[in-house]
């Protein structure tokens, strides 16, 4: 089923498809960051990736919770943007030497990743609202809490140390 598929017909089928769309590409995440772990040289954003690793199986649970409230099988649906961002990231990553620059292009990927991520499920709050699941939308706004989080310390990270790291 595409995004703009004819089995969308209502606020609610819509908010399903976006549900599996997220939990898609969580799980395609959860496969690409033991790479980023690996391939980052700097030992915060080594931890940080770490770190958002378990928060992100956290965040499949919590999508998995949600199916289960919503009363839909938990599945996933192909999101073409996510394997996108991801294949993108993993060949900037490959093309890179210097390792100071290899760390501010995985930063840059993990926000491409985050900022996809903080859409969803700023979304899916806004319509688990409108369908009246505020049940739902607080599970939801957790993850989104998170990913504001991770943004912000990417951010950090990337502004206090390894851009400039990189510039030199």
């Amino acid at each position: 089923m595409g995004f703009f598929s004819k089995d969308i017909k209502t606020l609610d089928d819509l908010f399903v498809h976006t549900l599996r769309d997220i939990y898609y590409a969580e799980k395609q995440i959860e496969k690409a960051l033991p790479k980023m772990v690996d391939k980052a040289t700097d030992g915060g954003l080594k931890a940080g990736f770490e770190k958002h690793l378990q928060e992100t199986k956290g965040h499949i649970e919590r999508l998995e919770q949600v199916f289960e409230m919503h009363g839909v099988k938990a599945k996933a649906v192909n999101c073409p943007a996510i394997d996108g961002i991801l294949k993108e990231a993993d060949e900037v990553a490959g093309d890179v030497e210097d390792k100071n620059v290899l760390d501010a292009a995985l930063i840059a990927s993990a926000q491409a990743v985050e900022h996809y991520e903080m859409t969803r499920y700023g979304t899916l709050v806004a319509w688990a609202k409108q369908l009246g699941r505020s049940d739902c939308a607080s599970v939801l706004a957790k993850n989104l809490k998170e990913e504001e989080a991770t943004d912000k310390k990417l951010t950090q990270m990337a502004e206090s140390k390894v851009n400039l790291m990189a510039a030199e």
